[in-house]
């Protein structure tokens, strides 16, 4: 009886986080532009969460460094952030911890570069399809 509770207080408290953090995400949010610092890079501060990333469209400029500094709410769901785009010299794919981690590169490519979290938990939607990706704009 005690086993029968358990798991129906579990699966519970996992439909809750599975759906907790579905406000977060801000489709409306405008684009972030990126400005190029004194030091000569440009800095994004990126917030991640339960089915999204804040900003999830992002502006830089192509042969410029960029340094993305990528901060995980706090929660129990595991993040990761998957950036690829061999053309233009970028290649990220990093488990996100409760530490924030800095990402640096530098595109060499002007376009539209998708970024996303490749996690899933067991046979739910990934947090991708969940809407937890978003654009990396490299302009001239």
């Amino acid at each position: 009886m005690k086993s029968v509770r358990f798991l129906s207080l579990f699966m519970l408290a996992l439909i809750v986080c599975c759906t907790a953090g579905r406000a977060g995400a801000q489709p409306g949010d405008k684009p972030y532009r990126a400005a190029v610092n004194i030091d000569g890079v440009q800095h994004v501060n990126i917030l991640a969460g339960d089915y999204f990333f804040k900003p999830s469209h992002i502006i830089v400029k192509v042969n410029v460094p960029v340094k993305f500094v990528v901060r995980v709410e706090r929660g129990i769901i595991p993040h990761g952030l998957v950036l690829r785009a061999p053309e233009a010299n970028i290649s990220i794919d990093e488990e996100l911890s409760g530490e924030a981690q800095t990402f640096t590169f530098t595109p060499s490519a002007p376009g539209k570069y998708a970024f996303y979290c490749p996690k899933k938990l067991l046979f739910l939607k990934s947090h991708r399809e969940h809407g937890m990706e978003g654009i990396l704009e490299v302009v001239e």
